[in-house]
C-alpha cells in the first residue's frame, strides 16, 4: 500500500517536473532582441496561374515583392531559365540572425509567387553589388560577357590560396633567414 501511494506520489511529479520551465516562449538560446511579438507579415500573392513574362518583367515582380518585406531597402534580381537570383539591401547595422530571418521572410514571399518558387535569396553585401552589375550589363546588352566576368570575380573570391600552391619565383627576394640560438 506505502508502494503504491508513493508511486501515485512520483509519478505526476515526474510528468509536470519535466517540462521545459522557459518562462518567455519568444526568449530562446538566450537571444533577448527577438520576441514572439515581433511577427514578420509576408506580402501574399494570389495562386495565379504562370503568363508568359519576360525575364524582364519577371525580374521586375520578383524585386517589387522583395521590396515589400519590411526592412528590405532594394532588390535586384536576375532571372536565368526557370531559376533567379534575388539580392536583397538590408541596414548593414542588422545583425546576422535578423538577417537571416529578413532572407527567410523574403523567400516565404517568394515561394507564394508561381515565377519566385525556384529564387535564391541572398544578402551578402558584395554579391549583391555584383548581382547589380551584372543585372546593368544585361541592360547594356553584355548578357554572357558581363555575366562570366562577375561570375569569375564571386568564384574568385571564395577559392583559397594556398601559400603551397604558389610557384617559386627565383628572382623574387627571400626574407632574411632567421637565426636561432
Amino acid at each position: 500500500m506505502v508502494k503504491k501511494t508513493i508511486s501515485i506520489a512520483i509519478i505526476p511529479m515526474l510528468l509536470f517536473g519535466c517540462q521545459m520551465g522557459n518562462k518567455n516562449p519568444g526568449v530562446s538560446n538566450g537571444n533577448t532582441n527577438f520576441t514572439v511579438q515581433e511577427k514578420q507579415r509576408v506580402p501574399q500573392t494570389n495562386d495565379q496561374k504562370k503568363q508568359n513574362l519576360t525575364a524582364t518583367e519577371t525580374a521586375n515582380r520578383l524585386a517589387d515583392l522583395a521590396t515589400k518585406v519590411p526592412n528590405v531597402n532594394d532588390a535586384t534580381v536576375i532571372v536565368m531559365g526557370n531559376t533567379a537570383i534575388v539580392g536583397i539591401d538590408v541596414n548593414a547595422k542588422l545583425d546576422r540572425p535578423r538577417v537571416g530571418t529578413i532572407k527567410y521572410t523574403v523567400a516565404e514571399a517568394l515561394k507564394n509567387d508561381p515565377y519566385g518558387k525556384t529564387a535564391v535569396v541572398v544578402a551578402d553585401p558584395d554579391v549583391v553589388q555584383r548581382i547589380r552589375e551584372m543585372n546593368q550589363d544585361i541592360k547594356r546588352g553584355r548578357p554572357v560577357a558581363g555575366f562570366a566576368e562577375e561570375l569569375a570575380d564571386i568564384a574568385s573570391r571564395f577559392v583559397p590560396q594556398f601559400p603551397s600552391a604558389v610557384p617559386q619565383n627565383p628572382k623574387a627576394p627571400r626574407p632574411p633567414a632567421t637565426q636561432q640560438k
